[in-house]
């Protein structure tokens, strides 16, 4: 039985007929009929009986009746509570992100949602292969994810809100002799040492590019994902780096330079199961990434800082 097989029993114990009850529904009297089928079929006693030209209740029927009166009131009491769960905007908002996202976003979203009146965020890191990110949604409302230009789109099994297209520049030693240059190619970094990260993350594919670009293999020294590591270890000599422009924190003896000749942008995207939105605070906290991805778009250092001009 369902709720539509009870609403139509009570409505025929009240109103008499299966025509009354097809006008007040605003269905035809064959679905109220067939309704009362599917019903009976699930019972073991009669539930209806003719009397005369009119279809009745039977003492079995009367009394499941009755029962359909408290299974609609606890349902619109089901309605009503997960109502005021979609619309209230103290909900908790679980937000999962990489390592440089987090860095750059979450003192932001904390600080955007601070007060009463505002979602109770839960905050995680997760840094984890490309492919690996859809399925972070099944665990977090939101989650900041990140793929290159010429990597294959997220899944349609997620929505997608694009926050950022940020370049990848080349990081370096602010005393190392390429940065003299304003802009670099392939060429001319192929032949450095590099720190790159672990294979399977999103920017090792920009790596091989430029490798492909230059017709060599580069030297690559250190496997390391996390870009404020990765900056003391340019500083320190260790070799070159791919850095985001904005999101990753600057270091004061490290210059970045822009890189032509590759794809060398990442788009960075919060990803999430699309019932989630139905909910207000889930929303809230989007909106408040949005406005976060604008502050750190606007406010992000430039490659040609330290350049000669």
């Amino acid at each position: 039985m369902d709720e539509r097989q009870l609403r139509v029993l009570r409505e025929l114990g009240e109103l008499g007929s299966v025509t009354a009850v097809a006008q007040a529904l605003l269905v035809t009297p064959s679905a109220i009929s067939q309704q009362l089928r599917l019903l009976q079929r699930s019972m073991p006693v009669p539930l209806t009986e003719r009397d005369g030209r009119r279809l009745v209740l039977t003492p079995a029927g009367q009394a499941l009746a009755g029962a359909a009166i408290e299974v609609e009131a606890a349902l619109a009491r089901a309605r009503r509570t997960v109502d005021a769960f979609v619309d209230e905007p103290e909900g908790s908002v679980s937000v999962a992100a990489f390592h440089s996202a987090a860095a750059a976003f979450l003192p932001l979203l904390l600080r955007g949602l601070a007060g009463p009146g505002r979602p109770k965020l839960t905050l995680a890191d997760e840094d984890v292969a490309q492919e690996d990110f859809p399925r972070l949604t099944r665990d977090y409302d939101l989650v900041l994810a990140h793929r290159l230009d010429h990597a294959p789109p997220w899944p349609h099994t997620v929505a997608v809100t694009a926050l950022l297209h940020e370049p990848l520049d080349v990081a370096m030693p602010e005393d190392h002799p390429l940065a003299g240059k304003r802009r670099l190619t392939p060429h001319d970094v192929a032949d450095q040492p590099w720190i790159t990260v672990h294979d399977g993350f999103p920017l090792m594919a920009t790596i091989e590019a430029i490798a492909a670009a230059a017709n060599r293999r580069l030297d690559i020294r250190h496997r390391i994902n996390e870009f404020t590591v990765v900056a003391e270890v340019v500083a320190a000599g260790g070799g070159l780096a791919l850095m985001p422009r904005w999101t990753a924190r600057p270091h004061p003896a490290v210059v970045l330079r822009p890189l032509s000749g590759v794809h060398a942008r990442r788009h960075i995207d919060a990803l999430h199961r699309p019932e989630r939105t139905a909910r207000r605070a889930v929303r809230t906290v989007l909106t408040q990434l949005q406005r976060d991805a604008a502050t750190i778009r606007s406010g992000g250092r430039r490659p040609q800082a330290g350049a000669p001009t």
